[in-house]
C-alpha cells in the first residue's frame, strides 16, 4: 500500500514536556496546530508544518489567564501589551468596578483624557463595542470584561452618595441584559471605593439577579479585607451568591494589615465552608506583599461624594480638611477601610503614579519622604498631593504577609490577577513608576512560589493559571491544551522563568517565557515580539 501522505499543520509545537491544564504532570508529546485550533497532540514526528518550535527542554503550557487586568486603555495605545506577553498572558480580563461600558456620552469624553500621556480614541458607549474596538484596533491578546457595578451606577446616578429610584434600578436591569446577551462575564464591584461604597447590598443582588439568567458571575473587591474581612466583606459576598444565584470570586484575596493577618486562616475556613455548602465561591491573588490603588482613598468615602471636583473643594476648606484628618487618624473603624492605617507608617505608602509633570519627583519616594521634603504631617501631604495634582495618585500600599501570600496561594480555588495595567518598558509608559506586578505577576509565581519555594507542584500552578480561570469564567474551549480548543499556548523554560521588576526599578520585563501562541498564531517568538495581534473579543458561555 503507498505511504500516506505526511499529516500538515499551520504550527507544530516539538517535544516539549506539555502541561494540559488539568493540574497533572507534565508528558512528552508534540502539538499540531491548524488555523486558530489544536488539531492533535501526540508523536507527529513526521509531520510538517508551516512554522515549527523546537520546544525540547521546555515547558508547554495552555496560555494563561489574567483575571484582573487594568489594561483596558493602555492596550489601546500599545496592543502588544508585552509586559504580560512576556509572561504567558494571552487573555486579560477586566471589570474591577468600572468597565468600558456601558457609559454615556459625558463619560466618553472623559476617558479620552484620562491617560493625557497615552494615544487612544475612545469609540464608543458599550461594554460589547468596546471590546470589538480593541480586536479591531489589534491586540496581542485576547480580551474579556464583567459590567461594572460602578459603572452601571454612575450611568443613572453619576458619584452621588445615595440609593438608587426603582426607575434607575429598571434602567440598570435592562443594560445588563444587553450587554450580558453580547458576552459579558457578569457583575463586577470594587467596594471600599466611592462611589461603589454608595451602593448596598440589594442593589447588587439585584444587579447579580439580571445577570443570572444569562450565566453571570460575580467578583468583588470586597467590602472590607482588614477587620471586616470576614463579617463583612465574605459574609457579603456569600449573601450575594446565595441570594442571586450565581457564582462569586473574591478579588485579590488578603488579610491587610498586620493587626488582620490572623484572619487569613479563618477568611479560607469561611469560604472552604460556602463551597462544602453548594456556592460556587472563588478567589485570585497577586504574588506580592503590596497593592496598590489610589493615595485619594485614604480620604473616607463619604468625602468623595459627587466626585473627584468635589473631594478636592472639601480640602480646600480649613474646618472640613481638619474633620477629615481627625476621621482618618480616629483608628481602625467597621464603617470604611482605612488605608492610611493600614500600611502601619507613611514609610509603607509609596507613590507611583501623578499626573502632574511638577510633582513627578514624588514618583517612587515613600509618603513619609514626600512629607518630610515638603515639611508637611503626612496625613496633610495626601491632602495636598491630590489637590494639586487632581488625580487620585496610583500608590503602592505594603499591607500583607508574605505567609499568608503563600497561603493564599496554596489554595485549589485561587487564581491569578495583576490588578494592574499592562505596560511596556519603553515610550510614554517610562514617564511613571508603576507596581512590579505589572511585569511579574505570573512570572513570580512561576519562579519564586513554584520552583524555589514549592508551594504548589508545576502542573497544578498551570491549572491555576489556565483551567481554572477559563472555567470559572464560562470562556469555552479556552485554558487546556487538547484538541478542538482554541490554540492559546505558552512555552516556557521552567528553570529560569521569573520575575525582574523591583518597587525600585519596576520597568523590567520577565524572563524565561520564550514563546506564546494566541488563537493559533505566534505573538511571542524567541522572547520577542512577533509582529502578529491575534487577540479576540472573548464572550463568555452560560454553558
Amino acid at each position: 500500500m503507498p505511504d500516506e501522505p505526511a499529516r500538515t499543520f499551520d504550527l507544530l509545537i516539538r517535544g516539549g514536556s506539555v502541561f494540559d491544564g488539568n493540574g497533572g504532570e507534565a508528558r512528552m508529546a508534540d502539538i499540531g496546530v491548524h488555523d486558530d485550533r489544536i488539531a492533535e497532540i501526540g508523536e507527529l514526528s513526521g509531520a510538517n508544518a508551516g512554522a515549527v518550535i523546537d520546544a525540547a527542554g521546555m515547558a508547554v503550557a495552555p496560555g494563561f489567564v489574567n483575571v484582573l487586568s487594568h489594561s483596558y486603555i493602555t492596550m489601546l495605545h500599545d496592543g502588544r501589551s508585552l509586559g504580560e506577553l512576556k509572561q504567558g498572558v494571552t487573555t486579560q480580563v477586566f471589570g474591577e468596578g468600572y468597565s468600558m461600558g456601558p457609559i454615556r456620552q459625558e463619560t466618553q469624553r472623559w476617558l479620552q483624557k484620562w491617560e493625557p500621556d497615552l494615544t487612544y480614541e475612545v469609540n464608543w458607549l458599550g461594554l460589547r463595542e468596546y471590546l470589538e474596538a480593541a480586536e479591531k484596533n489589534g491586540v496581542a491578546q485576547n480580551v474579556a470584561s464583567y459590567i461594572g457595578a460602578t459603572t452601571l451606577r454612575m450611568f443613572v446616578a453619576e458619584e452621588a452618595d445615595r440609593p438608587l429610584t426603582s426607575g434607575e434600578m429598571e434602567t440598570v436591569r435592562s443594560l445588563i441584559r444587553d450587554e450580558m446577551s453580547a458576552g459579558a462575564i457578569g457583575i463586577g464591584s470594587s467596594l471600599i471605593y466611592p462611589p461603589a461604597f454608595f451602593a448596598s447590598t440589594e442593589e447588587l443582588i439585584d444587579m447579580c439577579r439580571a445577570a443570572a439568567p444569562s450565566g453571570g458571575r460575580y467578583i468583588s473587591h470586597m467590602r472590607s479585607e482588614s477587620e471586616g474581612l470576614l463579617d463583612i466583606g465574605l459574609d457579603e459576598l456569600t449573601r450575594i451568591a446565595r441570594e442571586a444565584g450565581v457564582p462569586a470570586e473574591a478579588y485579590h484575596l488578603k488579610a491587610a494589615g498586620k493587626d488582620a493577618w490572623h484572619l487569613m486562616e479563618p477568611a479560607i475556613a469561611c469560604i472552604e465552608d460556602a463551597r462544602a455548602r453548594g456556592l460556587a465561591i472563588t478567589a485570585d491573588m497577586y504574588t506580592y506583599t503590596a497593592g496598590a490603588t489610589g493615595l485619594s482613598n485614604c480620604i473616607p468615602p463619604w468625602y468623595h461624594d459627587g466626585g473627584q471636583a468635589a473631594l478636592i473643594q472639601r480640602l480646600q476648606d480649613p474646618l472640613l480638611r481638619t474633620q477629615i484628618r481627625e476621621t482618618i487618624e480616629g483608628g481602625a473603624s467597621a464603617s470604611w477601610e482605612n488605608l492610611y492605617l493600614r500600611g502601619g507608617t507613611p514609610e509603607n505608602i509609596l507613590v507611583l503614579q501623578v499626573r502632574n509633570p511638577e510633582l513627578r519627583w514624588c514618583q517612587g519616594k515613600t509618603l513619609g519622604q514626600i512629607a518630610a521634603q515638603r515639611g508637611t504631617h503626612p496625613i496633610e501631604t495626601i491632602f495636598d498631593l491630590v489637590t494639586e495634582d487632581r488625580s487620585r495618585i496610583t500608590t503602592a500600599y505594603f499591607m500583607m504577609s508574605e505567609e499568608n501570600v503563600k497561603l493564599g496561594l496554596k489554595q485549589p480555588w485561587v487564581s491569578l490577577g495583576s490588578d494592574s495595567p499592562s505596560t511596556a518598558a519603553e515610550g510614554e509608559f517610562l514617564k511613571r513608576s508603576t507596581h512590579p506586578r505589572a511585569y511579574g505577576n505570573f512570572a513570580r509565581f512561576l519562579g519564586k512560589y513554584v520552583r524555589e519555594e514549592q508551594v504548589v507542584p508545576l502542573g497544578e500552578a498551570v491549572r491555576k493559571m489556565a483551567a481554572l480561570p477559563a472555567d470559572n469564567l464560562g470562556l469555552k474551549d479556552r485554558g487546556r491544551l487538547e484538541p478542538g480548543r482554541f490554540a492559546d499556548i505558552v512555552v516556557f523554560d521552567a528553570e529560569t522563568v521569573s520575575d525582574r521588576a523591583t518597587y525600585d526599578d519596576p520597568h523590567q520585563y520577565a524572563v524565561g517565557v520564550r514563546d506564546v501562541v494566541v488563537n493559533g498564531r505566534l505573538a511571542l517568538r524567541d522572547g520577542e515580539f512577533a509582529g502578529n495581534y491575534p487577540g479576540r473579543a472573548l464572550r463568555a458561555s452560560s454553558a
